[in-house]
């Protein structure tokens, strides 16, 4: 029989416990230091959350730190352009200095602009200085500009020194402009011109069996070519012919009307004679030909600016009294006050969906049109568009954004910079007048759509494909077995659609028929000056003239507005982020002609990785150019570079 009054034991807790009183009060012990346990360690995690956050609060503010003008001394402003100038600058991604990723600075165009012209006026600049060692390139219509800029300071009395181990053509487009162009004697200038070599998939793609299904209209349209061919179609040699070569003669005659002395025609045409001449020595070669003015190395560089601006012991590595450009451009802020002329910018590859600043993508800028015009009090808009273009599907997105403007009486001006074809083109159109430079590349009107599929490097391992189908259209597109006849034959007539579209919009809009539309379209790409003279951009200006006139339309005094920029702001983990890769940029000295090799060819890896990658994962019907690869800031592969480093470290290279 059982003593039901004894003591009996339990084990919930993991522990033996009885009913009596005694060992109850034991686990209320246990609980007791538990919960105070749990209290202490939630008080440390606070206090570690509170210190983490003190940390990047006071690192945030660190790095981010901006001088006021106060602080701003008189001596050179250095504009030490270590990266691209872009229209719309990326947001890098968080904290990639840290993951061991190389990092490369994106100037905005505006703000380099903005910095050479307060520069030219301001009693506390004394000269300006380009370091162009590590400069990456702009768009040809981006360095003319420039260019022009540090022409206007050189006019007004203060020198302009340029120094570099070896320029490029877009840094020498830069340089030419200085009052003393200075070069290391190991290194030197050599121009390659608009131009080069593309990389053709065809016969890689009939080796691995991959069938390309390419929908296109427009007889130029060359884009999808290094997916069907193993060269350079005829037609497309000769648009590249005509545009290539007026960039060219561009460039020389914008070297030449800032450095009269530089023979850069003689150069470009026979640089062999020209470097044998001198034995092999680049640099003096340049001095020999006017393109150079002194041959140094980087102290004897900063001590001839120390001579005109000052000395500055404090820093010993620059050695002359200088402005950072950081420092200057915060001190030199753009105007608060007037009504208010929007800029909407259409910057980097048009895409559907969402997106970060330095790709156009459809929502994001449909959105920040709308929501200007709900909340920002615009009397005009100007459309900023440096695009090749992409999908038309988003760029039809922009459009009708911007149309919406127009629905409520604003005046829309267009202004193009370095780039504005296909998708960008067709952006464009919503504009009631177009402003370009003669160097900015347009048109290329046309689309294509580009479907890959796999039957033929299926069979090739033994897998092939069966199944039921309810509708002529089942399954398809098949990229395992294939499309069909009729499914070709419906997209081909919807891309012939969407390239009617395409030409009903610039009709519209230029005031043409769709028979001259279709005349100049058919997928060419053409210079600002050619298309002007054919009606596709009513005039030659930048940005600044673009305002004008929109405030002009607006019957506004052009002296008497700011400009507000429909865009979404950086948050403070995108700034923090953006210093932090700032403050860790690689300053290695630039190299000479091996290192700009050894460059390219990095780059031409990439790229044919990063054109694996579209064939593969091509979406919607695009309008994208093609010729405009190559004439712009390097950056403008970022992605195919870090495709590039992911594939490298996976095979441990």
């Amino acid at each position: 029989m059982t003593d039901t009054t004894a003591p009996q034991p339990s084990f919930s807790d993991g522990r033996p416990s009885f009913t009596d009183g005694k060992p109850r009060r034991r686990r209320g012990g246990w609980r007791l230091v538990r919960g105070a346990w749990k209290l202490l360690v939630a008080v440390k995690d606070l206090l570690v959350l509170i210190l983490l956050l003190l940390f990047f609060a006071v690192l945030f503010a660190a790095l981010t730190a901006r001088p006021g003008t106060k602080a701003i001394g008189s001596g050179a402003l250095l504009l030490d352009l270590d990266g691209s100038v872009v229209e719309q600058p990326e947001e890098p991604a968080a904290f990639a200095a840290l993951s061991g990723q190389a990092t490369t600075r994106q100037f905005r165009l505006r703000d380099v602009l903005r910095a050479i012209d307060t520069a030219r006026t301001d009693a506390r600049v004394k000269a300006v200085v380009l370091d162009l060692d590590q400069f990456s390139g702009a768009y040809p219509a981006a360095l003319g500009e420039m260019a022009d800029a540090l022409v206007r300071v050189r006019q007004s009395g203060k020198p302009v020194l340029a120094y570099a181990t070896a320029y490029t053509d877009g840094s020498y487009r830069l340089a030419a402009a200085a009052s003393e162009v200075w070069v290391d004697p190991m290194g030197g200038a050599l121009f390659q011109g608009a131009g080069g070599t593309q990389l053709y998939y065809k016969g890689l793609i009939d080796k691995l069996g991959v069938n390309t299904h390419v929908y296109r209209v427009g007889r130029y349209k060359s884009f999808v070519e290094p997916y069907t061919r193993a060269d350079q179609s005829p037609d497309a040699r000769a648009a590249s012919q005509a545009l290539y070569g007026s960039l060219m003669e561009q460039w020389v005659r914008g070297v030449v009307q800032a450095r009269p002395k530089a023979q850069a025609a003689r150069f470009l045409a026979d640089p062999q004679a020209a470097v044998l001449a001198t034995g092999g020595d680049v640099a003096k070669a340049n001095l020999a030909l006017g393109l150079v003015d002194r041959l140094g190395d980087r102290i004897a560089f900063n001590k001839r600016v120390a001579a005109l601006v000052g000395g500055d012991s404090t820093k010993p590595a620059i050695g002359f009294a200088n402005i950072g450009y950081d420092a200057w451009i915060a001190a030199n802020p753009m105007p608060t006050t007037g009504d208010a002329i929007g800029i909407l910018t259409v910057a980097g590859n048009i895409v559907d969906g969402e997106a970060g600043p330095g790709t156009a993508a459809g929502d994001t800028i449909a959105k920040a049109m709308l929501d200007g015009l709900a909340t920002k009090n615009l009397k005009a808009v100007v459309l900023r568009v440096d695009s090749p273009g992409g999908s038309a599907l988003a760029s039809e997105r922009i459009r009708l954004a911007v149309l919406e403007a127009k629905k409520r009486g604003l005046p829309i001006v267009v202004s193009m910079g370095g780039l504005a074809a296909s998708g960008g083109y067709w952006v464009s159109t919503a504009g009631d007048t177009i402003f370009a430079e003669p160097n900015t590349i347009t048109g290329s009107i046309g689309i294509f759509g580009i479907i890959p599929t796999f039957e033929a490097t299926l069979a090739k391992i033994g897998v092939t494909t069966d199944g039921v189908r309810t509708t002529p259209l089942s399954g398809q597109p098949d990229v395992f077995g294939g499309t069909t006849p009729m499914l070709d034959t419906i997209l081909q007539a919807g891309i012939e659609h969407g390239y009617r579209e395409f030409i009903g919009r610039v009709a519209s809009a230029r005031r043409m028929t769709p028979a001259r539309v279709d005349e100049i379209g058919q997928g060419r790409v053409w210079d600002g000056g050619t298309a002007r003279q054919l009606g596709l951009v009513d005039r030659f200006g930048g940005l600044g003239d673009a305002v004008a006139e929109a405030a002009r339309r607006a019957k506004l005094d052009p002296a008497k507005v700011r400009t507000v920029y429909l865009e979404k702001e950086p948050g403070w983990a995108a700034q923090l982020a953006q210093a932090w890769n700032d403050s860790e940029r690689d300053d290695t000295a630039g190299g000479d002609a091996f290192a700009r090799i050894a460059t390219q060819q990095r780059a031409m890896l990439g790229q044919a990785l990063g054109d694996m990658k579209r064939l593969a994962s091509g979406g919607s019907i695009q309008a994208r150019c093609l010729e405009c690869g190559g004439l712009g800031p390097s950056t403008g592969a970022a992605g195919d570079a870090r495709l590039l480093d992911l594939v490298l470290a996976r095979f441990g290279l």
